[in-house]
Protein backbone atom coordinates (compact mmCIF):
# COMPACT_ATOMS: atom_id res chain seq x y z
CA UNK A 1 0.00 0.00 0.00
CA UNK A 2 3.04 2.32 0.64
CA UNK A 3 4.23 2.20 -2.92
CA UNK A 4 0.15 2.80 -3.74
CA UNK A 5 0.69 5.67 -2.07
CA UNK A 6 4.06 6.91 -3.50
CA UNK A 7 2.29 6.37 -7.09
CA UNK A 8 -0.02 8.69 -6.27
CA UNK A 9 1.66 10.96 -5.05
CA UNK A 10 4.38 11.02 -7.73
CA UNK A 11 1.99 10.28 -10.58
CA UNK A 12 0.33 13.88 -11.04
CA UNK A 13 0.28 15.99 -14.31
CA UNK A 14 -1.83 19.08 -16.13
CA UNK A 15 -4.53 18.40 -17.58
CA UNK A 16 -4.09 19.68 -21.57
CA UNK A 17 -7.56 20.79 -21.52
CA UNK A 18 -8.84 22.48 -18.60
CA UNK A 19 -5.15 23.18 -16.74
CA UNK A 20 -6.17 21.61 -13.65
CA UNK A 21 -3.82 18.94 -11.75
CA UNK A 22 -4.94 15.10 -12.05
CA UNK A 23 -3.69 11.47 -11.81
CA UNK A 24 -1.59 10.51 -14.18
CA UNK A 25 -0.50 6.91 -13.88
CA UNK A 26 -0.47 6.32 -18.04
CA UNK A 27 1.98 8.37 -20.01
CA UNK A 28 1.09 9.74 -23.28
CA UNK A 29 3.22 7.22 -25.30
CA UNK A 30 1.14 4.49 -23.22
CA UNK A 31 -1.73 6.93 -24.24
CA UNK A 32 -1.08 6.67 -27.58
CA UNK A 33 -0.43 3.31 -27.87
CA UNK A 34 -3.24 2.40 -26.16
CA UNK A 35 -5.80 3.93 -28.92
CA UNK A 36 -3.72 2.90 -32.19
CA UNK A 37 -3.59 -0.88 -31.05
CA UNK A 38 -7.38 -0.75 -29.58
CA UNK A 39 -8.55 1.37 -32.77
CA UNK A 40 -9.61 -1.41 -34.92
CA UNK A 41 -10.65 -4.47 -33.39
CA UNK A 42 -13.10 -1.94 -30.78
CA UNK A 43 -14.59 -1.13 -34.34
CA UNK A 44 -15.27 -4.43 -34.71
CA UNK A 45 -17.14 -5.25 -31.64
CA UNK A 46 -19.29 -2.21 -32.47
CA UNK A 47 -20.53 -2.94 -36.22
CA UNK A 48 -17.15 -2.72 -37.99
CA UNK A 49 -16.58 -0.21 -40.85
CA UNK A 50 -19.25 0.96 -42.76
CA UNK A 51 -17.84 0.89 -46.55
CA UNK A 52 -21.30 0.75 -48.57
CA UNK A 53 -20.33 4.69 -49.16
CA UNK A 54 -16.78 5.17 -48.14
CA UNK A 55 -17.12 9.23 -48.80
CA UNK A 56 -19.43 9.59 -45.82
CA UNK A 57 -16.37 8.98 -43.76
CA UNK A 58 -14.25 11.09 -45.80
CA UNK A 59 -17.22 13.91 -45.01
CA UNK A 60 -16.85 13.24 -41.73
CA UNK A 61 -13.45 12.93 -40.99
CA UNK A 62 -13.00 16.61 -42.61
CA UNK A 63 -15.64 17.70 -40.36
CA UNK A 64 -13.76 16.23 -37.50
CA UNK A 65 -10.19 17.59 -38.78
CA UNK A 66 -11.08 20.95 -38.70
CA UNK A 67 -12.15 20.84 -34.65
CA UNK A 68 -9.09 18.82 -33.53
CA UNK A 69 -6.86 21.49 -35.58
CA UNK A 70 -8.85 24.46 -32.99
CA UNK A 71 -8.83 21.49 -30.27
CA UNK A 72 -6.60 22.11 -27.14
CA UNK A 73 -4.48 18.90 -28.30
CA UNK A 74 -4.38 19.56 -32.08
CA UNK A 75 -1.48 17.22 -31.80
CA UNK A 76 -3.02 14.04 -31.55
CA UNK A 77 -3.47 12.13 -34.29
CA UNK A 78 -7.16 12.09 -34.58
CA UNK A 79 -8.57 9.34 -37.14
CA UNK A 80 -12.32 9.37 -37.37
CA UNK A 81 -14.67 6.50 -39.28
CA UNK A 82 -18.26 5.68 -39.58
CA UNK A 83 -19.73 2.17 -38.06
CA UNK A 84 -21.85 0.01 -39.78
CA UNK A 85 -24.55 -0.05 -36.67
CA UNK A 86 -28.22 1.23 -36.48
CA UNK A 87 -27.61 2.13 -32.86
CA UNK A 88 -27.18 5.86 -32.00
CA UNK A 89 -24.06 6.33 -30.43
CA UNK A 90 -20.28 7.54 -30.58
CA UNK A 91 -17.04 6.90 -28.51
CA UNK A 92 -13.61 8.28 -28.42
CA UNK A 93 -10.60 5.95 -27.74
CA UNK A 94 -7.03 7.71 -25.75
CA UNK A 95 -5.06 9.22 -28.73
CA UNK A 96 -8.13 10.62 -30.08
CA UNK A 97 -9.60 7.61 -32.06
CA UNK A 98 -13.48 8.27 -32.93
CA UNK A 99 -16.04 6.33 -34.30
CA UNK A 100 -19.83 7.78 -34.75
CA UNK A 101 -21.98 5.46 -35.50
CA UNK A 102 -24.54 5.38 -38.50
CA UNK A 103 -27.40 5.36 -36.60
CA UNK A 104 -26.19 8.60 -35.12
CA UNK A 105 -25.81 9.87 -38.37
CA UNK A 106 -29.18 9.88 -39.53
CA UNK A 107 -30.90 11.38 -36.45
CA UNK A 108 -28.89 14.46 -37.47
CA UNK A 109 -29.74 17.71 -39.03
CA UNK A 110 -27.19 19.61 -40.24
CA UNK A 111 -23.25 19.65 -39.73
CA UNK A 112 -23.64 22.05 -37.45
CA UNK A 113 -25.26 19.17 -35.41
CA UNK A 114 -22.15 16.76 -36.48
CA UNK A 115 -19.60 19.12 -34.93
CA UNK A 116 -21.39 18.93 -31.99
CA UNK A 117 -20.70 15.47 -31.86
CA UNK A 118 -17.34 15.10 -32.89
CA UNK A 119 -17.05 18.24 -30.90
CA UNK A 120 -17.63 16.55 -27.57
CA UNK A 121 -15.74 13.28 -28.78
CA UNK A 122 -13.04 15.21 -29.22
CA UNK A 123 -12.67 16.51 -26.02
CA UNK A 124 -13.19 13.46 -24.41
CA UNK A 125 -9.80 12.36 -26.00
CA UNK A 126 -8.01 15.65 -25.67
CA UNK A 127 -9.07 15.57 -21.49
CA UNK A 128 -7.80 11.79 -21.42
CA UNK A 129 -11.32 11.12 -20.28
CA UNK A 130 -10.93 7.46 -20.98
CA UNK A 131 -7.10 7.46 -19.82
CA UNK A 132 -8.51 8.84 -16.73
CA UNK A 133 -11.09 6.13 -16.02
CA UNK A 134 -8.39 3.43 -16.65
CA UNK A 135 -6.61 4.85 -14.25
CA UNK A 136 -9.01 4.94 -11.65
CA UNK A 137 -9.94 1.02 -12.63
CA UNK A 138 -5.69 0.49 -12.13
CA UNK A 139 -6.03 2.16 -8.71
CA UNK A 140 -8.93 -0.04 -7.38
CA UNK A 141 -7.54 -3.21 -8.80
CA UNK A 142 -3.97 -2.27 -7.06
CA UNK A 143 -6.15 -1.60 -3.46
CA UNK A 144 -8.16 -4.50 -3.74
CA UNK A 145 -4.65 -6.41 -4.28
CA UNK A 146 -3.19 -4.50 -1.30
CA UNK A 147 -5.71 -5.95 0.59
CA UNK A 148 -5.27 -9.90 -0.20
CA UNK A 149 -8.59 -9.91 -2.56
CA UNK A 150 -8.98 -11.07 -5.53
CA UNK A 151 -11.76 -9.22 -8.52
CA UNK A 152 -13.85 -11.53 -10.74
CA UNK A 153 -13.83 -11.42 -14.37
CA UNK A 154 -15.42 -8.98 -16.22
CA UNK A 155 -18.20 -9.89 -18.49
CA UNK A 156 -16.51 -8.96 -21.83
CA UNK A 157 -14.11 -11.83 -20.84
CA UNK A 158 -16.85 -14.61 -21.78
CA UNK A 159 -16.46 -13.87 -25.38
CA UNK A 160 -13.81 -11.15 -26.56
CA UNK A 161 -10.23 -11.63 -24.82
CA UNK A 162 -7.39 -9.82 -24.25
CA UNK A 163 -6.49 -6.33 -25.24
CA UNK A 164 -9.76 -6.20 -27.44
CA UNK A 165 -12.08 -6.60 -24.19
CA UNK A 166 -10.05 -2.90 -22.87
CA UNK A 167 -10.99 -0.85 -26.11
CA UNK A 168 -14.66 -2.67 -26.11
CA UNK A 169 -15.16 -1.56 -22.37
CA UNK A 170 -13.98 2.21 -23.22
CA UNK A 171 -16.32 2.55 -25.85
CA UNK A 172 -18.91 1.32 -23.66
CA UNK A 173 -18.40 2.85 -20.46
CA UNK A 174 -20.15 5.53 -19.37
CA UNK A 175 -18.53 8.86 -18.47
CA UNK A 176 -19.15 11.10 -15.40
CA UNK A 177 -20.92 13.86 -15.23
CA UNK A 178 -18.40 16.32 -14.85
CA UNK A 179 -16.78 14.59 -18.11
CA UNK A 180 -19.74 15.14 -19.93
CA UNK A 181 -20.46 18.72 -18.99
CA UNK A 182 -16.99 19.54 -19.47
CA UNK A 183 -16.62 17.84 -23.09
CA UNK A 184 -19.90 19.92 -23.60
CA UNK A 185 -18.26 23.32 -22.41
CA UNK A 186 -15.44 22.73 -24.25
CA UNK A 187 -16.94 21.04 -27.58
CA UNK A 188 -18.74 24.37 -27.58
CA UNK A 189 -15.99 26.28 -27.68
CA UNK A 190 -14.31 24.67 -30.13
CA UNK A 191 -17.28 24.72 -32.45
CA UNK A 192 -17.18 28.44 -32.17
CA UNK A 193 -13.64 28.70 -32.98
CA UNK A 194 -13.99 26.37 -36.02
CA UNK A 195 -16.74 28.84 -37.16
CA UNK A 196 -19.72 25.78 -36.46
CA UNK A 197 -23.18 27.60 -34.93
CA UNK A 198 -22.95 26.54 -31.20
CA UNK A 199 -26.76 26.55 -30.87
CA UNK A 200 -26.57 23.41 -32.53
CA UNK A 201 -24.13 21.66 -29.43
CA UNK A 202 -28.33 22.94 -27.40
CA UNK A 203 -30.42 21.54 -29.76
CA UNK A 204 -28.69 18.21 -29.91
CA UNK A 205 -28.63 17.67 -26.34
CA UNK A 206 -32.30 19.06 -26.29
CA UNK A 207 -33.34 16.18 -28.91
CA UNK A 208 -31.04 13.90 -27.10
CA UNK A 209 -33.34 14.51 -23.94
CA UNK A 210 -36.59 14.53 -25.65
CA UNK A 211 -35.93 10.64 -27.54
CA UNK A 212 -34.47 9.31 -23.90
CA UNK A 213 -37.72 10.25 -22.53
CA UNK A 214 -39.17 8.45 -24.97
CA UNK A 215 -36.87 5.46 -24.10
CA UNK A 216 -36.38 3.72 -27.28
CA UNK A 217 -34.10 0.73 -26.77
CA UNK A 218 -31.53 1.46 -29.34
CA UNK A 219 -30.79 4.86 -27.69
CA UNK A 220 -30.85 3.55 -24.72
CA UNK A 221 -28.04 0.87 -25.37
CA UNK A 222 -26.08 3.09 -27.34
CA UNK A 223 -25.70 6.85 -26.58
CA UNK A 224 -27.63 7.32 -23.85
CA UNK A 225 -26.19 4.63 -22.01
CA UNK A 226 -22.45 5.84 -22.49
CA UNK A 227 -23.38 9.66 -22.63
CA UNK A 228 -26.38 10.03 -19.97
CA UNK A 229 -28.72 13.64 -20.99
CA UNK A 230 -29.90 15.65 -18.58
CA UNK A 231 -31.64 18.87 -18.58
CA UNK A 232 -28.89 20.57 -16.67
CA UNK A 233 -26.90 19.82 -19.70
CA UNK A 234 -29.32 21.26 -21.82
CA UNK A 235 -29.37 24.48 -19.50
CA UNK A 236 -25.26 24.84 -19.17
CA UNK A 237 -24.86 24.58 -22.89
CA UNK A 238 -27.29 27.38 -23.47
CA UNK A 239 -25.78 29.38 -21.21
CA UNK A 240 -22.42 28.67 -22.60
CA UNK A 241 -24.01 29.11 -26.10
CA UNK A 242 -25.03 33.26 -24.74
CA UNK A 243 -21.61 33.81 -23.56
CA UNK A 244 -19.60 32.63 -26.78
CA UNK A 245 -22.45 34.07 -29.03
CA UNK A 246 -24.84 31.77 -31.29
CA UNK A 247 -24.32 32.19 -35.02
CA UNK A 248 -21.98 30.65 -37.48
CA UNK A 249 -22.29 27.72 -40.36
CA UNK A 250 -24.61 25.44 -40.05
CA UNK A 251 -24.20 23.67 -43.53
CA UNK A 252 -27.77 21.88 -43.88
CA UNK A 253 -27.62 21.32 -47.47
CA UNK A 254 -24.41 20.12 -47.44
CA UNK A 255 -24.68 17.33 -44.91
CA UNK A 256 -27.98 16.26 -46.34
CA UNK A 257 -26.22 15.88 -49.69
CA UNK A 258 -23.64 13.55 -47.99
CA UNK A 259 -26.14 11.51 -46.30
CA UNK A 260 -28.23 10.61 -49.55
CA UNK A 261 -27.21 7.63 -50.27
CA UNK A 262 -27.08 6.52 -46.64
CA UNK A 263 -30.65 7.63 -45.99
CA UNK A 264 -31.81 5.89 -49.74
CA UNK A 265 -30.54 2.68 -48.15
CA UNK A 266 -32.75 3.08 -44.59
CA UNK A 267 -35.12 0.90 -45.75
CA UNK A 268 -32.57 -2.21 -46.08
CA UNK A 269 -31.28 -1.32 -43.02
CA UNK A 270 -34.61 -1.42 -41.25
CA UNK A 271 -35.93 -4.45 -42.91
CA UNK A 272 -32.48 -6.21 -41.37
CA UNK A 273 -32.94 -5.13 -37.65
CA UNK A 274 -36.50 -6.26 -38.11
CA UNK A 275 -34.71 -10.07 -39.44
CA UNK A 276 -33.46 -9.55 -36.26
CA UNK A 277 -35.62 -8.46 -34.00
CA UNK A 278 -38.01 -11.35 -35.55
CA UNK A 279 -35.00 -14.20 -35.16
CA UNK A 280 -34.74 -13.08 -31.58
CA UNK A 281 -38.07 -14.42 -31.18
CA UNK A 282 -37.48 -17.94 -32.97
CA UNK A 283 -39.81 -16.49 -35.92
CA UNK A 284 -37.34 -16.90 -38.34
CA UNK A 285 -39.35 -17.60 -41.42
CA UNK A 286 -40.77 -14.39 -41.13
CA UNK A 287 -36.73 -13.18 -40.34
CA UNK A 288 -35.70 -14.78 -43.83
CA UNK A 289 -38.23 -12.79 -45.60
CA UNK A 290 -37.15 -9.54 -43.92
CA UNK A 291 -33.36 -10.11 -44.56
CA UNK A 292 -34.16 -11.42 -47.89
CA UNK A 293 -35.83 -7.54 -49.03
CA UNK A 294 -32.56 -6.47 -47.16
CA UNK A 295 -30.51 -8.22 -49.72
CA UNK A 296 -32.55 -7.02 -52.61
CA UNK A 297 -32.14 -3.50 -51.39
CA UNK A 298 -28.50 -3.60 -50.80
CA UNK A 299 -26.73 -6.91 -52.46
CA UNK A 300 -23.21 -5.34 -51.22
CA UNK A 301 -23.85 -5.21 -47.36
CA UNK A 302 -21.90 -8.11 -45.75
CA UNK A 303 -23.78 -7.77 -42.75
CA UNK A 304 -27.03 -9.31 -44.23
CA UNK A 305 -25.51 -12.27 -46.03
CA UNK A 306 -24.48 -13.02 -42.51
CA UNK A 307 -27.29 -12.44 -40.38
CA UNK A 308 -29.46 -14.60 -42.93
CA UNK A 309 -26.22 -17.27 -42.88
CA UNK A 310 -27.02 -17.10 -38.84
CA UNK A 311 -30.89 -17.78 -39.44
CA UNK A 312 -30.71 -20.69 -42.20
CA UNK A 313 -27.71 -22.34 -39.33
CA UNK A 314 -30.27 -21.75 -36.70
CA UNK A 315 -32.94 -23.71 -39.26
CA UNK A 316 -30.08 -26.68 -38.98
CA UNK A 317 -29.57 -25.69 -43.04
CA UNK A 318 -25.63 -25.79 -43.04
CA UNK A 319 -24.74 -25.88 -46.88
CA UNK A 320 -26.82 -22.70 -47.59
CA UNK A 321 -25.78 -20.78 -44.00
CA UNK A 322 -21.87 -21.45 -45.55
CA UNK A 323 -22.78 -20.28 -48.76
CA UNK A 324 -24.20 -17.10 -47.08
CA UNK A 325 -21.18 -16.58 -44.93
CA UNK A 326 -19.14 -16.74 -47.92
CA UNK A 327 -20.66 -14.18 -49.41
CA UNK A 328 -20.10 -11.94 -46.21
CA UNK A 329 -16.38 -13.32 -45.83
CA UNK A 330 -15.95 -12.20 -49.05
CA UNK A 331 -16.95 -8.70 -49.53
CA UNK A 332 -15.42 -7.37 -45.99
CA UNK A 333 -13.11 -10.56 -45.15
CA UNK A 334 -11.56 -8.01 -42.21
CA UNK A 335 -14.86 -8.54 -40.10
CA UNK A 336 -13.73 -11.19 -37.14
CA UNK A 337 -17.50 -12.23 -36.97
CA UNK A 338 -18.26 -13.02 -40.41
CA UNK A 339 -14.63 -15.50 -40.05
CA UNK A 340 -16.23 -16.56 -36.61
CA UNK A 341 -19.18 -17.54 -38.04
CA UNK A 342 -18.26 -19.27 -41.25
CA UNK A 343 -15.34 -21.44 -39.07
CA UNK A 344 -17.97 -22.69 -36.62
CA UNK A 345 -20.29 -23.87 -39.12
CA UNK A 346 -17.57 -25.50 -41.34
CA UNK A 347 -17.12 -27.23 -37.99
CA UNK A 348 -20.66 -28.00 -37.24
CA UNK A 349 -20.12 -29.76 -41.27
CA UNK A 350 -16.43 -31.48 -40.37
CA UNK A 351 -14.47 -29.43 -42.72
CA UNK A 352 -11.90 -29.19 -39.96
CA UNK A 353 -8.96 -27.03 -42.27
CA UNK A 354 -11.55 -24.88 -43.32
CA UNK A 355 -12.63 -24.09 -39.82
CA UNK A 356 -9.68 -24.10 -38.51
CA UNK A 357 -8.15 -21.08 -41.33
CA UNK A 358 -11.69 -18.98 -40.72
CA UNK A 359 -11.17 -19.15 -36.63
CA UNK A 360 -7.39 -18.21 -36.94
CA UNK A 361 -8.01 -15.47 -39.19
CA UNK A 362 -11.18 -13.80 -36.32
CA UNK A 363 -8.38 -14.60 -33.55
CA UNK A 364 -5.93 -12.25 -35.47
CA UNK A 365 -8.52 -9.46 -35.65
CA UNK A 366 -10.40 -9.93 -32.33
CA UNK A 367 -9.83 -13.23 -29.96
CA UNK A 368 -12.30 -14.99 -28.93
CA UNK A 369 -13.05 -17.56 -26.21
CA UNK A 370 -15.68 -19.46 -28.44
CA UNK A 371 -12.71 -19.56 -31.43
CA UNK A 372 -10.00 -20.15 -28.73
CA UNK A 373 -12.74 -23.34 -27.64
CA UNK A 374 -12.86 -24.73 -30.75
CA UNK A 375 -9.63 -24.53 -32.43
CA UNK A 376 -8.53 -26.66 -29.26
CA UNK A 377 -11.58 -29.08 -30.90
CA UNK A 378 -9.91 -29.19 -34.13
CA UNK A 379 -6.62 -29.82 -32.84
CA UNK A 380 -7.80 -32.89 -30.83
CA UNK A 381 -9.66 -34.09 -33.53
CA UNK A 382 -6.31 -33.92 -35.51
CA UNK A 383 -4.02 -35.21 -32.98
CA UNK A 384 -2.37 -32.00 -32.31
CA UNK A 385 -2.21 -32.59 -28.44
CA UNK A 386 0.42 -29.80 -27.47
CA UNK A 387 -1.82 -27.19 -29.68
CA UNK A 388 -4.92 -28.32 -28.23
CA UNK A 389 -3.53 -28.07 -24.90
CA UNK A 390 -2.66 -23.99 -25.79
CA UNK A 391 -5.80 -23.26 -27.14
CA UNK A 392 -7.59 -24.95 -24.38
CA UNK A 393 -5.92 -23.27 -22.05
CA UNK A 394 -6.44 -19.52 -23.38
CA UNK A 395 -9.95 -20.73 -23.50
CA UNK A 396 -10.04 -21.74 -19.95
CA UNK A 397 -8.96 -18.15 -19.06
CA UNK A 398 -12.61 -16.53 -19.74
CA UNK A 399 -15.64 -17.11 -17.58
CA UNK A 400 -18.88 -18.86 -17.86
CA UNK A 401 -19.84 -21.73 -19.65
CA UNK A 402 -16.89 -21.75 -22.79
CA UNK A 403 -14.36 -21.26 -19.81
CA UNK A 404 -15.83 -24.42 -17.59
CA UNK A 405 -15.56 -26.43 -20.98
CA UNK A 406 -12.54 -25.49 -21.65
CA UNK A 407 -11.48 -26.34 -18.31
CA UNK A 408 -13.01 -29.55 -18.22
CA UNK A 409 -11.43 -30.39 -21.71
CA UNK A 410 -7.61 -29.66 -20.15
CA UNK A 411 -8.72 -32.10 -17.37
CA UNK A 412 -9.31 -34.99 -19.80
CA UNK A 413 -5.97 -34.67 -21.91
CA UNK A 414 -3.98 -34.34 -18.57
CA UNK A 415 -5.30 -37.15 -16.63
Amino acid sequence: MLALLLTLVSGCSVNPVTGEKQLSLISENEELALGAEQYTPTQQTQGGRFYIDPELTVYVREVGQKLARVSDRPDLPYEFVVLNSSVPNAWALPGGKIAINRGLLVQLEDEAQLASVLGHEIVHAAARHSVQRMQQGMLINAGVAGLGLALSDNSWANLIMGGAAVGAQLALAQYSQGDELESDAYGIRYMKKAGYDPQAAVELQELFLKMSQGRQAGWLDGLFATHPPSAKRVNENQSLVQKVGAGGYRGQEVYQKRLARLKALAPAYEAHDKAMELASKGEFAEALKAVDSAIEMEPREAMFYALRGRILREQKQLDKAQADFDKAVSLYPEMFTYQLYSGLNHLAMNNLDKARSHLEQANQVVPTSIAYLRLGDIARQQGQRSNAVAYYSRAAEAGGDIGAEAQRKLAEMTK
